[in-house]
């Protein structure tokens, strides 16, 4: 069996949950004898698809000009048609929502991953001219087989776009994080922190986050917020930080995998207070970094984090201020939520992923 994944997410993306998600995949499904998977991508700068021993060209990755990622995509979107011409392949698994390939399909088949709603849930949240929602649909109805992150995904699939629930094979993700107790960073941080990681704008829940701790760390000029990755504060972020007097106990790094599992391994929590998650890696990368996670509780992390968190309404800052009181100052809570953390975590594997991936490609050949 041979599996073409395109060439999407990997133009867009440098880092991210779903370039990883298939590249982990990838490798997996590579180590067996009768499977065989090839990238439909001629130029990348994707940094999971560097580490892959396949032909492609890393594109002028310090360069930088107007309209990069644009051109990155026009190339391997016409080096994809050509491949997907050729049809040389049993199963197609594009890896976002462009629909371009289907002209090309011919009578071959594809599965569709679908990560989350939220396009469709928070539709306010998303430029005008944004397109994702619309393309999505059009897939999830021609697709052969759709794999759902979460149970939680599957049901918006069903109530959102009525999808019959035997087209949907729910299919977990997993974490890749590794913990290095001799990792070495160069960035310099503060004995007491909690933690937040990725993007902070929309359904993030960032600014939500921080007015309902700003008390906690006024009260505690010790303790500090350190962010993770999702660019520098933005105006209306150092305007309340400003007004607040919180100038010396907010920080933002941008960081790589090694410097990430410092981050979680040394925190005294990490908070996620996202509206919606369609599953959450970060979840997954807490537990195997033996950080405590304090999450909301909607859509998939109680699912994802199970008994392994302590939970809070995100759209109720006195109910997330208790929830982060909660930990920082209840040690035998705080131990009891790293051991239920290391134990929920065994659930989750790349290797389950590729397992039932495999099944979901078999079951439409």
């Amino acid at each position: 069996m041979k599996i073409l994944y395109d060439h999407q997410i990997f133009s867009i993306q440098i880092f991210g949950g779903i370039s990883r998600y298939f590249n982990e995949l990838s490798v997996i499904l590579e180590s067996k004898k009768d499977i065989q998977t090839e990238f439909s991508v001629k130029i990348s700068n994707n940094f999971y698809l560097s580490q892959k021993s396949i032909s492609f060209y890393s594109f002028f990755k310090k360069a930088s000009f107007k309209g990069k990622i644009r051109f990155i995509y026009f190339v391997n979107k016409i080096y994809s048609i050509y491949v997907l011409k050729k049809k040389n392949f049993d199963v197609f698994h594009p890896t976002y929502y462009d629909p371009y390939f289907l002209k090309y399909l011919g009578n071959k088949k594809f599965v569709l991953t679908v990560y989350d709603m939220i396009h469709e849930k928070f539709p306010d949240k998303f430029a005008e001219f944004d397109k994702t929602s619309k393309n999505k649909k059009i897939l999830v109805n021609k697709a052969s087989k759709i794999i759902a992150i979460s149970e939680s995904t599957k049901k918006d699939l069903i109530d959102i776009y009525d999808v019959n629930p035997s087209k949907i094979e729910v299919v977990y993700l997993a974490n890749s994080l590794q913990l290095n107790s001799e990792t070495y960073i160069k960035i310099k941080l503060p004995k007491k922190y909690i933690l937040f990681v990725g993007a902070r704008d929309g359904y993030k829940n960032f600014m939500n986050f921080l007015s309902s701790v700003t008390e906690i760390l006024k009260s505690d000029t010790n303790l500090h917020l350190v962010c993770a990755g999702g660019g520098k504060f933005n105006d209306q972020e150092n305007l309340f930080i400003y007004q607040n007097n919180l100038e010396n106990q907010l920080l933002q790094f941008n960081i790589d995998d090694k410097t990430l599992s410092y981050l979680y391994s040394n925190a005294k929590a990490f908070v996620f207070p996202s509206l919606y998650e369609g599953f959450g890696i970060p979840v997954l990368e807490a537990f195997a970094c033996g950080c405590p996670l304090i999450c909301s509780n909607t859509s998939s992390l109680s699912e994802i984090a199970s008994d392994a968190a302590v939970y809070f309404d995100p759209l109720d800052e006195k109910s997330i201020e208790t929830a982060v009181l909660g930990i920082l100052k209840g040690q035998e809570l705080r131990a009891t939520m790293i051991e239920k953390g290391y134990k929920r975590l065994k659930f989750f594997s790349w290797k389950k992923t590729a397992q039932l991936s495999e099944k979901v490609y078999q079951s439409i050949i």
